[in-house]
């Protein structure tokens, strides 16, 4: 009998490695933006400074109404013509974007210091707006209330009625900030 050659045994891929300590403390911006890294080298993106100084390298408006989405490199020569920028943006600042899609690549070439952006274009994926936290209205005295339902107690249709109670109690509201 021949001894069966016995099959190189396999090496342990990346993935299963165990993550690499650090042995100390680290802020939650550095633990993020390590999580982050993986995710945005796969749409392009280098490093992170793109998104997370959007505000400040972008043009006003569109600095409020547009996000980076993607960064994609042309085929051939890296870098001589530089990179295109697709950006997802508010559907009322489309149209806009298209035609001052210039501006907003000098503006980013400006920021890095060097011809990073040669084309912005429009991305599909959609624009979401962070809603802000509704405001908390203040609460009213009852006697305010009662004063304002005595006086729009009068009008006959209940739509006006409830549309001017609601007018009485916002103006309440104002008078008492």
């Amino acid at each position: 009998m021949a001894d069966k050659a016995k099959a190189p045994a396999k090496d342990k891929s990346k993935d299963d490695a165990p993550p690499k300590r650090l042995n100390r403390t680290v802020g939650v911006a550095e633990a993020l933006g390590r999580a982050l890294d993986p995710a945005l080298k796969k749409r392009g993106f280098a490093s992170r400074d793109i998104v997370a100084n959007w505000a400040a390298m972008a043009p006003a408006p569109y600095d409020k109404v547009t996000r980076p989405d993607k960064l994609s490199w042309p085929r051939g020569e890296k870098g001589a013509e530089g990179a295109i920028l697709h950006l997802s943006c508010h559907p009322g600042h489309a149209l806009a974007l298209q035609h001052e899609g210039q501006r907003v690549a000098s503006a980013i070439n400006r920021y890095f210091g060097y011809l990073l952006v040669g084309q912005v274009r429009l991305s599909a994926t959609p624009f979401a707006i962070e809603a802000a936290a509704p405001e908390t209205l203040p609460a009213l005295p009852d006697v305010t209330r009662a004063r304002i339902g005595r006086v729009v107690e009068r009008v006959e249709d209940p739509g006006v009625r409830e549309a001017l109670r609601e007018l009485g109690q916002a103006m309440a509201r104002k008078k008492m900030r």
